[in-house]
């Protein structure tokens, strides 16, 4: 019996080596080496040449008028730029049981009610297993066809033949080439099946969707070539036992990266909300300390999202200090700011900092607006609930302005809001109908959201 001969590459960047090795040498990533069976040796010589197309000037290329499509779900037309772009490749992960499959499954249905064919392979469940789905979810169209596959000969096979308009594969860890004898999700098989599927859009003209599985570190699992050959990565993000759910684009060809598509898990299936804003206030607690609402812009929409932090007597050496949907390094220059600038005093407290509802904000208008939150946390003195927070703070205790403050305040006027802290930057470019206060410093901004508690500096 022949030997079988085994090789390892790297998960990450697809490095290759014949022996295990603790940290790879071309991405710097420890632990992430995976063995598989090596590709048996074939013959480099042929007899008849490649056929190709061969390459025009750049002058004389054709562009094509290229329609978006609606997938029949806004908040997803959204997160993908304004539509399915024929012939483009689309990447979703996210946890196992966040609703992958089930928004995909509302997509074609939606999309089989047009003039063309959609095509669902799975190679996880059975056509009846997808089917209840389906009926749980509403979703009865004779051009919706379903097959329960992992061969990705037959899966180009089913393609070619039925021709349709859009293509999903749940998921790609199940999908094998069988011209690889490693097993299926390994990186060799995963990156192989991915390309095949690329090339089957491009030529085509079939838009394809993907289902991928993450590791438990949330990323993508297989090759981090992956994410690179595809042309949109989207991730499902939010806990499986809550039932708010966010669709965010970390990669696109075709459209923003900032886009943030928000739905809700029912009964029927996915629900896209339209008023983000809107349901991730409604449970806010009104005249309560810690509490503050600010203005975030994801993408082309402004987000009003709430802001709560907790400041408690640490009863340790080292105090504690958490931050959920904001970046944890931020929160820290933050409460440094506030020491040094503002004469607070956090070296026996625990410090907590958390966005409502799931969401992750990473830009720094919400600086202030975090700033304010631990002040009335610490000195237990609510802020106005009417009030809306915006600015970014800089190392000197200074606050500077933001991008679209307008788009920002008018969203937060349109519920109800009456008042806003800016930037003085941004005063001079906000709408009328609101009490706008600008702000130079981070004590004077707490001071207009809390009031004075403490006379300032000199250098203040």
């Amino acid at each position: 019996m022949a030997k079988t001969h085994t090789r390892y590459v790297c998960r990450q960047c697809g490095f290759q080596t014949p022996k295990w090795a603790g940290k790879c040498p071309e991405c710097e990533q420890w632990n992430t080496f995976d063995e598989e069976a090596a590709p048996r040796a074939t013959s480099s010589k042929r007899d008849v040449l490649p056929v190709f197309d061969p390459p025009k000037p750049l002058s004389q290329v054709i562009v094509g008028e290229h329609h978006r499509h609606s997938s029949g779900i806004k908040e997803l037309d959204r997160v993908l730029g304004g539509g399915i772009v024929p012939g483009s490749v689309v990447l979703i992960g996210g946890d196992p049981g966040i609703g992958k499959s089930t928004l995909l499954t509302q997509a074609a249905g939606n999309l089989s009610r047009s003039d063309e064919i959609t095509l669902y392979i799975s190679g996880e469940e059975s056509p009846e297993q997808i089917k209840l789905r389906a009926n749980r979810l509403g979703v009865a169209s004779d051009k919706l066809y379903l097959a329960s596959e992992t061969d990705i000969e037959q899966v180009e096979a089913c393609i070619m033949s039925l021709k349709p308009g859009a293509v999903i594969i749940d998921s790609i860890q199940t999908m094998r080439d069988p011209e690889l004898e490693s097993a299926p999700a390994t990186v060799s098989q995963v990156r192989s099946c991915t390309s095949i599927l690329t090339r089957i859009a491009k030529s085509s003209k079939i838009p394809v969707f993907i289902v991928g599985h993450v590791t438990k570190e949330g990323a993508i699992a297989g090759p981090r070539v992956l994410e690179h050959i595809v042309d949109t990565v989207l991730y499902f993000e939010g806990d499986r036992h809550q039932s708010y759910r966010i669709l965010r684009a970390v990669k696109n060809r075709f459209g923003s990266t900032d886009e943030l598509g928000i739905f809700e898990m029912c009964e029927e299936g996915l629900r896209e909300v339209s008023n983000p804003s809107e349901i991730l206030l409604s449970e806010r607690p009104l005249h309560s300390s810690g509490s503050v609402v600010s203005a975030a812009i994801e993408g082309t929409r402004p987000l009003l999202v709430e802001v709560q932090a907790l400041v408690a007597p640490s009863y340790f050496a080292a105090p504690r200090r958490m931050a959920t949907g904001v970046d944890y390094n931020r929160t820290m220059l933050i409460l440094a700011v506030l020491e040094k600038r503002a004469g607070f005093s956090f070296a026996n407290q625990d410090v907590y900092v958390n966005v409502t509802g799931g969401v992750k904000i990473e830009e720094p208008a919400l600086d202030l607006a975090i700033a304010a939150a631990i002040a009335s946390s610490l000195k237990d003195m609510p802020v106005d609930p009417k009030v809306v927070i915006i600015g970014e703070i800089g190392l000197a205790g200074e606050v500077r302005g933001v991008s679209q403050a307008e788009k920002r305040i008018k969203e937060a006027s349109r519920l109800g809001f009456e008042r806003a802290i800016i930037p003085s930057h941004n005063k001079k470019t906000t709408p009328d109908g609101m009490k706008v206060a600008g702000v130079q410093s981070v004590f004077k901004g707490i001071e207009a959201a809390i009031g004075v508690f403490r006379k300032p500096a000199k250098s203040e």
